[in-house]
């Protein structure tokens, strides 16, 4: 059993811990998620792997902390909390903002001689394929109709004037964060990628998550679901499936 302390609780949770699992699963979630939204995705993985959901800052249990606007710090802190986990084999999936951060913690674990097996990326162009987008610069409305578009927040949940200042908080650091991040042209990683979209996601084409590829000397392969950028809600059997499988082809990185 791993011994972690206080901190790493609070960005690390798991919701069905397993005694020997194979593998891990680091799950990170979108802008404006947090780590409940893989409570479903841990139960369906036990027995055989254990996900370790993250909780970034300013959101649920953690809503008092002031949010990360920075990817590179998001990743800086998750990255040294999953030093703790390396005593069995690493894989990681995020979704949209998760997608960034999960490509930048494979490097910084990597960095560090302990890679990952696997990375799976959700609903995000790769890193190369950048776009001007200024969202975390609009006003609350603005950023609320944003995810409205994309149907990635409960609309009652918005009702509540204390929830929606919550959401909102958390929605604009998040923006912030993903809007401004860009890679640093850092060398291919070696583990295989798999990149999941929804066919009609607004946010991002197949040619974009096809690029990738372009980031890795592994092997790459691309799914795509019925849906839009929140796909995975509905096809969460599909994706399971697919990550079950991803998990099953993991080897320990040499």
């Amino acid at each position: 059993m791993t011994e972690v302390d206080e901190t790493n609780r609070l960005w690390i949770r798991r919701f069905e811990p397993v005694a020997d699992p194979q593998v891990r699963l680091v799950c990170l979630p979108h802008a404006g998620g947090s780590a409940s939204y893989f409570f479903s995705t841990a139960r369906a993985l036990a027995p055989h792997y254990e996900v370790l959901a993250v909780q970034y800052p300013g959101r649920q249990d953690r809503r008092q902390e002031q949010p990360f606007t920075s990817v590179d710090e998001l990743a800086d802190a998750i990255a040294g909390q999953l030093l703790a986990w390396t005593d069995r084999p690493l894989a990681i999936f995020g979704h949209s903002l998760g997608a960034v951060i999960g490509y930048e913690v494979a490097h910084r674990l990597l960095d560090s001689g302990r890679e990952p097996t696997t990375l799976l990326v959700s609903g995000r162009r790769a890193p190369s394929r950048t776009r001007v987008e200024d969202v975390h610069t609009r006003s609350d409305q603005g950023l609320l109709d944003e995810v409205a578009a994309l149907d990635g927040t409960d609309p009652l949940a918005l009702a509540d004037p204390d929830m929606r200042r919550m959401v909102l908080t958390a929605l604009r650091a998040d923006y912030t964060a993903v809007e401004n991040y860009r890679d640093t042209a850092r060398k291919p990683l070696r583990l295989p990628v798999y990149a999941h979209i929804g066919l009609d996601d607004p946010r991002v084409t197949v040619a974009e998550a096809e690029s990738w590829a372009q980031h890795t000397t592994g092997r790459f392969q691309l799914h795509t679901y019925p849906g839009g950028h929140f796909y995975l809600n509905a096809q969460a059997a599909a994706l399971t499936a697919n990550i079950r499988q991803a998990l099953r082809d993991t080897r320990p990185a040499p």
